[in-house]
């Protein structure tokens, strides 16, 4: 029988990882996984041996196997979707997590988890002027707290009809009608999807060129709604960055008794800096807010939170009792009140460190800086001709076509090939995407080390390639 070594002998693959991760980032200079699937499960395939082998030896054969396949999503050139670059401090503390293998389900498997979760929870919710007593659920991403918000939305609409959810179950309810804007994200139908909702449960506004909802068009359709109602906006559209009229739906929602959920997965943190929050002006009336942790705060993956303005709406939705799992004491906190969830990760460990390592004016400097940076990118791609942004730079986010003249097809053609030559020297990492109807270029800025001479670069290659795919 192999024996069981206590804690002290795990310093060999410890030490080979650490040694490993002091270089990663200045050494991984090509954005792109080089190895193909085949490749891949080659490298990772195999009979599991009978016997198991040395730690050290396994970290070094999963550095070998898994860096062919790995994306650069931690480098400053990744511009293809809003993913954070994992703040450094973040990193350590999820280190930590993972050694203290605590289960942060509840206060007493682990007060030092919940109270560093309370505690970074506070902090969020003050640094983006929020409803202080708003409860807020750690969880995984923006799609786990949509759910999160949506469910509450869901039991709390339901119960004002005078339906317990609780008590009947979803097969009885009334129907429930969910506006939402043509364009919403596609993780906020899968949360709908999950909570049982369907396309007749449905009711789709329409957008305007940026992708905010039309407010006449969702009045019209509210106004003739007798059901139990839900509003699910935007902010921070994921092609434009664009922002819905958040006091309008705010008064809307006032007046027809509807739940007022924002998805707004990277676009709350605009809340953060003065110079991008006033977009958000009338957000802070909503009754919850789904974001992310591992976009603009860089948290290392996965963190999202769910926030939501009636803490006991909150609770109903998710709580999880039994005789067991005590109440914390002194009103302390218990995850599983928030959460779907009873083991799970420690995630306010690297909340809380994240949060302490960049402080207020670290999170603001960042945001205003990223959003600099697609106002400075659009302004040198404005002026090389064939080249059209299709988006109000307000964020971070650009949509661009290039456009030899010769119709649609030949601009969707040249746009692909921008992109292929965008990422052959492995140095950018971009991707193309339909926006009514056409093909564009997406550039997303969210790394904490991309900065203007970062631009300056990107905007000097795209010219340079332009030149050659026009011609």
């Amino acid at each position: 029988m192999q024996q069981v070594h206590a804690f002290p002998v795990l310093s060999g693959p410890l030490a080979k990882a650490s040694a490993y991760a002091n270089d990663y980032r200045e050494a991984k200079t090509n954005l792109h996984p080089t190895a193909s699937l085949a490749n891949l499960r080659n490298s990772f395939g195999g009979v599991l041996p009978a016997k198991g082998q040395p730690g050290e030896d396994v970290i070094a054969e999963l550095i070998k196997a898994a860096e062919p396949g790995l994306v650069g999503n931690t480098q400053a050139g990744f511009h293809a979707w809003v993913m954070g670059g994992s703040n450094i401090t973040g990193v350590a503390a999820d280190w930590l997590t993972s050694i203290w293998g605590q289960n942060a389900g509840i206060y007493q498997c682990s007060p030092a988890a919940a109270t560093a979760e309370e505690v970074a929870c506070g902090w969020l919710l003050d640094v983006l002027d929020l409803p202080r007593e708003a409860s807020v659920g750690l969880t995984t991403g923006a799609t786990m707290a949509g759910f999160i918000g949506l469910a509450a939305a869901r039991d709390e609409v339901l119960r004002r009809a005078g339906y317990d959810l609780a008590e009947t179950g979803l097969q009885y309810a009334p129907p429930v009608q969910v506006f939402l804007s043509a364009d919403t994200h596609v993780s906020n139908r899968a949360a709908l999807r999950f909570l049982g909702f369907g396309q007749r449960n449905i009711v789709e506004i329409p957008t305007d060129d940026q992708g905010r909802m039309n407010i006449a068009d969702l009045a019209s359709k509210i106004e003739t709604s007798s059901n139990p109602k839900i509003i699910l906006a935007t902010a921070g559209h994921i092609n434009t960055g664009a922002f819905d009229d958040f006091p309008a739906l705010a008064d809307l929602a006032h007046a027809h008794g509807a739940w007022l959920h924002v998805d707004a997965a990277f676009g709350l943190w605009a809340r953060a800096s003065v110079t991008t929050r006033a977009m958000t002006r009338g957000i802070e009336r909503a009754d919850s807010w789904s974001t992310d942790g591992h976009k603009w705060l860089q948290m290392p993956f996965d963190a999202g939170f769910a926030i939501v303005r009636d803490r006991d709406a909150h609770r109903r939705a998710m709580d999880i009792t039994a005789s067991y799992l005590s109440e914390p004491p002194d009103g302390g906190r218990n995850a599983t009140q928030f959460n779907p969830e009873l083991s799970r990760r420690a995630r306010g460990f690297a909340a809380w460190a994240t949060f302490k390592s960049l402080g207020r004016d670290g999170i603001a400097d960042m945001v205003h800086s990223h959003c600099a940076c697609a106002s400075l990118l659009a302004h040198k791609l404005r002026r090389i001709p064939g080249v059209r942004i299709l988006n109000d730079v307000v964020l971070n986010q650009l949509i661009v076509v290039f456009d030899p003249g010769h119709g649609q097809a030949a601009a969707d053609l040249a746009t692909q090939r921008m992109e292929d030559a965008l990422n052959a020297d492995g140095r950018h990492f971009v991707r193309t995407a339909i926006w009514r109807g056409q093909r564009v270029l997406r550039i997303s800025i969210i790394n904490p080390e991309t900065g203007p001479r970062h631009m300056a670069d990107l905007a000097s290659k795209i010219e340079r390639l332009w030149t050659t795919i026009r011609a």
